[in-house]
């Protein structure tokens, strides 16, 4: 009966994550007015989820992951700096990043083919996605132009990720 209960509960957490991003990013795309022609990518880091708002309409919604214990994500508001279909990491060990769109020193969207691990922190700061889903976004920006996409990623770690790091912190 606990079980079912605590499966439940974890539902209904996950339900309230969804719903609180949901308003978010309807309020975040009502206050940018002005510039709600082309391309908005909210990634909120406490879901773990990016939102995708195309000409001021909610798009897509994507799980993503962001960077692990260590390896913080930047929060802020952003544009893309460059954009590569292909490339691949000079910094770990040459590791592919498809549809790879950079926006901030070093830091990019771009697919993943870890895609188990989307929907957690994961990534040594990029937001890793779907390879399917970063080629969707990749186009989507390449369309509309750098000058006229916005990144903002918000929040901090999920809840119980920086209990876990902070546990195993203790234990060494």
């Amino acid at each position: 009966m606990r079980t079912a209960r605590r499966a439940g509960t974890n539902r209904l957490m996950r339900l309230r994550r969804l719903a609180v991003l949901l308003v978010s990013a309807i309020a975040l795309i009502a206050s940018i007015g002005a510039s709600s022609a082309g391309v908005l990518v909210h990634i909120d880091k406490s879901s773990q989820r990016m939102m995708v708002a195309v000409n001021g309409r909610p798009a897509y919604l994507w799980p993503v992951s962001t960077g692990r214990g260590g390896f913080g994500t930047p929060v802020g508001r952003f544009r893309p700096q460059w954009l590569a279909r292909r490339w691949f990491s000079t910094r770990y060990y040459g590791s592919p990043m498809p549809h790879s769109i950079f926006f901030h020193r070093g830091y990019a969207i771009h697919g993943t083919y870890h895609i188990s691990r989307l929907g957690g922190p994961a990534s040594h700061g990029c937001v890793r996605l779907h390879p399917g889903n970063a080629a969707t976004l990749f186009m989507l920006v390449n369309r509309a132009g750098r000058a006229n996409t916005t990144i903002v990623i918000t929040g901090g770690n999920p809840r119980g990720f920086t209990k876990r790091r902070a546990r195993s912190a203790q234990a060494h």
